[in-house]
């Protein structure tokens, strides 16, 4: 089996610069060049458990989400994927089933995998389990999702400004009686997201009418039962905003299968950009948040924290997002 200083005598460097390289620090990239080529030519590799015995580290992040089928979370691990690459980290990747119990076993797992720090995008907006794991050391960035009253890192798009923005948008077009598919209440996105759409229609002196604001879970089968709740009401709105990627799905699919012509019979304003908008006539207008450009911040941020950085903990990175308005909804005046 090939030896750290097998490959530092093929490569012509130092033992010292192979162990950085192979640690992840940053070394002249003709060096980094001649250690790759020499580690697949000893076919070297270096059993990550035996370097944590030693090191006290694993180069090993755990990553938790909701869902592992969700497309916005899919993009968002290739985000953080392309960063912890260029730092020679690995991650592991688990799912919590969208719940809570299930998410504090996958916490137990990763602080038994030894793994040096975590991503997080949280079930629900509860935290005294997280706060015990930072409490013991941990370094966390939450994801996407933050939790009220917790001291901790996280990424999240500016969920405040992109809802209030659609609705505005909304507003310019003329319409009054615009309906909401909010998620769920105990969800710190979904809380922001709402008070986007009710501060946009406070600024513009539009009467909040409760009935026009429907919860669902954040998954398709949400969308389409609040979407199928909604034309059970006698007075109908003008437009539909929802306020997640796989709800607006559902809501689509909803109105699909009951012929209902988007941007005519009802316009719509969806949330996170999609391959199908592309596909559906009218395209959809959409609030847009760069899902990869989330995963690469909260990475980078983790491995500052790995690194023992504690400036400005803890530090909320909010980016920002833009809409893209189209002939889903449709002008009244």
């Amino acid at each position: 089996m090939s030896t750290i200083k097998d490959v530092a005598k093929l490569s012509g460097t130092s033992v010292g610069t192979v162990s950085r390289y192979l640690n992840g620090y940053k070394i002249k990239s003709v060096n980094s060049e001649k250690i790759e080529d020499a580690i697949r030519h000893l076919n070297f590799s270096i059993n990550s458990i035996a370097r944590g015995l030693k090191t006290s580290k694993t180069f090993t992040v755990g990553i938790l989400i909701p869902k592992l089928a969700d497309i916005f979370s899919t993009h968002i691990i290739e985000g953080m994927e392309r960063a912890f690459d260029e730092f020679g980290y690995s991650i592991l990747v688990c799912d919590s089933r969208n719940c809570l119990e299930k998410e504090k076993e996958k916490l137990k797992l990763f602080k038994e995998k030894l793994v040096d720090g975590i991503i997080l995008m949280p079930v629900e907006d509860s935290g005294e389990h997280i706060q015990q794991m930072l409490e013991e050391g941990m370094p966390i960035v939450l994801m996407d999702r933050l939790v009220t009253n917790l001291a901790c890192d996280g990424v999240v798009s500016d969920n405040v400004n992109g809802a209030y923005q659609a609705v505005e948008a909304i507003i310019n077009r003329g319409h009054r009686k615009i309906g909401m598919i909010a998620g769920p209440k105990n969800i710190y996105t979904a809380k922001e997201r709402l008070e986007g759409y009710l501060r946009a229609l406070k600024d513009y002196n539009i009467e909040v009418d409760d009935n026009f604001i429907f919860y669902s879970d954040y998954t398709k089968e949400g969308g389409y039962q609040a979407t199928a709740k909604l034309y059970q009401l006698k007075e109908l709105p003008t437009v539909i905003f929802t306020s997640n990627y796989e709800m607006t799905i559902g809501a689509i699919k909803f109105l699909n299968e009951h012929n209902v012509a988007i941007g005519e019979d009802i316009s719509f304003f969806g949330y996170d950009q999609m391959e199908l908008s592309q596909i559906i006539v009218p395209p959809i207008s959409f609030v847009v948040q760069s899902m990869e450009m989330i995963g690469r911040k909260a990475a980078e941020t983790l491995i500052s924290r790995m690194k023992g950085d504690q400036t400005g903990f803890p530090h909320v990175n909010r980016l920002k997002t833009e809409i893209i308005v189209t002939d889903s909804v449709k002008k009244l005046y």
